[in-house]
C-alpha cells in the first residue's frame, strides 16, 4: 500500500485558495479576525465587489458597508471562537442604488494543522426563488378563492332551480307530473348539498356524515308531510372522500330514499328509513333500509324504474355491487365496494 504524504500547511492553504477562487458558488474564506483571505469570483461578481479592495479587510468593511450587520458579525465571531456554527442565517442585503436582496448564509470553522483559525462562509441569494414562491402562493390562494366563489354561486343556483321545481310540483294537477317534479327536485338538491360541502371545504373533499345528514334533511323536508309519522336516520362514520365520489353516493342515497318514501309506507303507515355508511380500509358499504311493507310480490309492482337504473349505473361507476334483501320488516339495499374484488377483476381483464 502506498502511503499518502500530507501536504505542507502552506501548500494546503494554496490548494484551498485555488478551490475557493474557482468555485461557482459565492464563498468567502476568513481568518480568526474575520478578515478576508480569499473569495470566489462568483462572490465578487454576484455582489458587485472589486476583489482588489477586499485584501486583508474585515468582512464587515467590504463593499460600501452593506455587510456591516451587527448580528451577522456576532455570529461569525462566535463561530471563530468555536462556540457556534452559522446555518441558514437570513438577512437582507441593502446596497445604494440596488434592489434589496434576500440572502441565506452559512459559516463553519475549519481546522488547520498550524492551529490557525479559518472560517468558510457561503452565501446564497434566494431573492428570485422567494419571489417565485410568493407568486405561486398568491396564485394558488386566488385560485382557491375563485373556486369557492364559483362553488357558492353553483350551490345557490341549484337551490333556486330546486325551489322552482318544488313550487311547480305543488301547483300541477297531475299526480304523475307532480311525482316527476318532486323526484327532479330531490336530485337537484342532492347535487346542491355537495356544492355546499365543497364551498365550506378548503381541500376539495366532502365529509360524508354532514353531507348525508344535510341531504336527508332536504329530502325529508320536501317529501315527508308528518315527521311524527316518518323519519330518516343517518348513521355514517367520519369518512372524507373526493367530490366526484360523493356526488355518486349522494345520488344513490337520494334515489333509494325517494323509492322508500314512495313505496315502503302506503296508507299513511308509520316507519323509519336508515342510511348507513361505513368503511374498512379501502372497502366500504352504503346501506339504505326501511321498516316498511317489504319487497313487492307482484311482478308488475317489482318492475324496475328510472331510479333503479340510476342506482345500477352509479354503482357500476363506483365498482360496487348491489344487494337487495328482505329486512323483515322492510327492505335493505346494500351497495358494497371491495377493493380486492376490483383488483382481481382488473387483473383478469388484463
Amino acid at each position: 500500500m502506498t502511503a499518502i504524504t500530507p501536504l505542507h500547511p502552506e501548500a494546503s492553504l494554496s490548494l484551498a485558495l485555488a478551490v475557493i477562487a474557482s468555485s461557482s458558488a459565492p464563498i468567502v474564506l476568513l481568518d480568526g479576525n474575520l478578515c478576508v483571505i480569499a473569495a470566489s469570483n462568483s462572490f465578487y461578481q454576484a455582489f458587485l465587489i472589486d476583489s482588489k479592495t477586499t485584501e486583508a479587510k474585515q468582512f464587515s468593511q467590504i463593499g460600501e458597508g452593506e455587510w456591516n450587520v451587527a448580528q451577522l458579525s456576532a455570529l461569525l465571531q462566535a463561530t471563530a471562537a468555536g462556540m457556534a456554527d452559522v446555518h441558514g442565517y437570513e438577512m437582507d442585503l441593502k446596497r445604494p442604488g440596488h434592489d434589496t436582496r434576500r440572502l441565506v448564509l452559512s459559516a463553519q470553522k475549519l481546522d488547520y494543522a498550524d492551529a490557525s483559525v479559518r472560517l468558510l462562509l457561503t452565501v446564497a441569494d434566494v431573492t428570485d426563488a422567494r419571489i417565485a414562491e410568493k407568486l405561486k402562493d398568491d396564485l394558488l390562494r386566488d385560485k382557491a378563492i375563485l373556486l369557492q366563489e364559483v362553488q357558492h354561486r353553483v350551490a345557490n343556483s341549484l337551490q333556486i332551480i330546486a325551489s322552482i321545481l318544488l313550487q311547480s310540483a305543488r301547483k300541477v294537477q297531475s299526480e304523475e307530473t307532480r311525482t316527476h317534479l318532486t323526484s327532479a327536485h330531490s336530485r337537484v338538491m342532492s347535487i346542491a348539498a355537495v356544492q355546499q360541502q365543497l364551498a365550506a371545504s378548503s381541500v376539495g373533499e366532502v365529509e360524508l356524515r354532514s353531507y348525508f345528514e344535510q341531504l336527508c334533511r332536504s329530502l325529508g323536508a320536501s317529501m315527508i308531510h308528518d315527521p311524527e309519522q316518518l323519519s330518516i336516520d343517518v348513521n355514517v362514520d367520519k369518512t372524507v372522500t373526493e367530490a366526484n365520489i360523493s356526488v355518486s353516493l349522494g345520488l344513490i342515497v337520494t334515489e333509494l330514499v325517494i323509492n322508500a318514501l314512495k313505496h315502503a309506507f302506503p296508507n299513511q303507515r308509520k316507519g323509519k328509513i336508515t342510511v348507513d355508511y361505513h368503511t374498512n380500509g379501502k372497502d366500504w358499504t352504503l346501506q339504505v333500509g326501511d321498516d316498511g311493507i317489504g319487497m313487492p310480490t307482484n311482478a308488475d309492482d317489482a318492475k324496475p324504474g328510472l331510479g333503479t337504473g340510476i342506482v345500477e349505473a352509479l354503482s357500476n361507476q363506483l365498482e360496487a355491487e348491489i344487494t337487495v334483501t328482505d329486512a323483515m320488516p322492510g327492505t335493505k339495499v346494500s351497495i358494497t365496494h371491495r377493493d380486492e374484488i376490483v383488483i382481481a377483476d382488473k387483473q383478469k381483464a388484463a
